[in-house]
């Protein structure tokens, strides 16, 4: 029986992370994936492929609407998607090579198989073959993240009703694409489609899209992908989703209760993703899962088993790589005795399509719910040279700050590279910094960015210079 500091289940992104820091920090340390590949969901059916796809299609759609424009004219352009798919399993293959390659580097042993709890310092790892290991471990760390949900009525039946793991994997593009839920997994693999020439049609139960956004973000990324062609369903509850054998027939009830058909050639269910605990033996540790199938966690990650943690998809909060990244760190640093910190209000949030769309802190929504007193300043991406330059027009910052301190609350935006240039706020508010203070810093011309200080200045006292 081998022994070790900590047993990691789950070598996704809070998985694979914490096992470095635990081995920077000195621990011996094993980790369990059920899968041949490392990185779990992320690198392997997630961020990473969806963004692979998401850039060939947007080099498609850039050579068929806006070359001409840029003085580029070619002929005879189609989409190759059996190429579009292979560049991307070649881009999740290098990536999850070199997660590999970091755990040998970093002496972190690596187990094959279902990893499950046999009691509090044991883990047994079953592999293929029903061969079972059993490790002996101080501590354990939960990081077996989430698996795509759905709901009676729409069970994917992964061939003509699919999760975002056979989107991924798509041979053909459908003339006809309907997609339940109007979410963040929904609108990227909707716009990967619609870019290629698929007819998109999204159903969401809520009034809008992306509903826990702010809401001038929400009518900004509604007008741009309308303008791409998709048509929303919005308010409508889906009653049920069958496979007709060369499509789908997707019949919904409308904010009236009436019924509404629709068909297509495929129905991507995009409705969320749900805990992964299946197999996981919690019952031999007394632990269970609540109602939302998650592992109640403290203020320091741990369980009700003191030597027992979790992160990532199968806890409260944002189901995002990024988030678990910073848990797994969190308890490394923990158990080597350091004095680790997340600011949960700072983790920010980015929807892929393009423009793309970020955000930090609280929308404007919840701070007026909370009763705070605030000033808004906004900035069109159309008014920047730079954005004029490269024929990205669309979308606007906007930020949100206390209107007696001036501190920042909030920043939201859907921009060109949106996705990097939150990342202004997120160290402005990680400072505390007031709208003044970003307002005052140089920004380089022309970029972007200036689109930030723009925002900033308007913020404070109304004073944008270039609109």
């Amino acid at each position: 029986m081998d022994n070790f500091d900590i047993t990691i289940i789950g070598s996704g992104p809070g998985g694979y992370v914490a096992a470095i820091r635990c081995a920077q920090l000195g621990m011996k340390t094993a980790i369990i994936e059920k899968y041949n590949t490392l990185g779990g969901t992320c690198l392997n059916v997630g961020c990473i492929p969806s963004k692979a796809l998401l850039d060939s299609s947007e080099h498609y759609h850039n050579a068929t609407h806006n070359f001409a424009e840029h003085g580029i004219n070619v002929s005879s352009i189609e989409a190759d998607i059996k190429q579009m798919v292979k560049r991307k399993n070649d881009v999740v293959s290098q990536t999850c090579d070199g997660v590999k390659y970091l755990m040998d580097k970093n002496k972190i042993e690596v187990f094959t198989g279902i990893g499950s709890i046999v009691d509090k310092t044991t883990v047994k790892v079953t592999d293929s073959n029903k061969k079972e290991t059993l490790l002996q471990t101080k501590n354990i760390l939960i990081a077996t993240g989430s698996k795509p949900n759905f709901f009676p009525g729409m069970e994917p039946d992964k061939k003509r009703i699919i999760t975002s793991t056979e989107a991924l994997n798509m041979t053909e593009i459908p003339k006809k694409l309907l997609v339940i839920g109007g979410g963040v997994i929904g609108l990227e693999l909707g716009s990967v489609f619609s870019r290629l020439g698929t007819k998109v049609e999204v159903v969401e139960f809520a009034k809008t899209i992306v509903p826990t956004m702010d809401k001038t973000m929400v009518k900004e990324l509604t007008k741009v992908l309308k303008k791409e062609g998709f048509k929303f369903h919005l308010q409508h509850k889906v009653k049920n989703v069958t496979n007709t054998g060369k499509g789908v027939k997707l019949v919904a009830l409308n904010k009236k209760d009436e019924e509404v058909t629709l068909e297509a050639d495929y129905c991507l269910v995009a409705v969320g993703r749900k805990p992964y605990t299946d197999n996981l033996g919690l019952e031999n540790v007394g632990l269970s899962t609540n109602n939302r199938g998650q592992i109640e966690v403290n203020d320091n990650l741990q369980t009700s088993v003191p030597n027992i943690f979790a992160i990532g998809d199968v806890i409260k909060g944002a189901m995002l790589a990024h988030k678990a990244e910073e848990e797994g760190v969190f308890v490394a640093e923990l158990l080597a005795g350091q004095k680790p910190h997340i600011n949960y209000n700072l983790i920010p949030g980015v929807v892929y399509t393009w423009p793309e769309v970020a955000s930090v802190g609280k929308t404007e929504d919840e701070l007026i719910a909370a009763g705070k007193e605030i000033k808004i300043g906004q900035f069109p991406i159309k008014a920047l040279g730079r954005a004029r330059a490269s024929m990205d027009i669309l979308g606007t910052i906007k930020i949100i700050a206390d209107k007696e301190t001036d501190e920042v609350l909030g920043v939201h935006m859907i921009a060109p590279r949106a996705a990097d240039l939150i990342m202004e706020a997120v160290v402005a508010m990680e400072y505390r910094a007031s709208a003044e203070d970003i307002a005052r810093i140089c920004h380089p011309h022309p970029t972007y960015s200036e689109g930030v200080k723009e925002a900033a200045m308007a913020a404070t006292d109304n004073r944008a210079m270039h609109i």
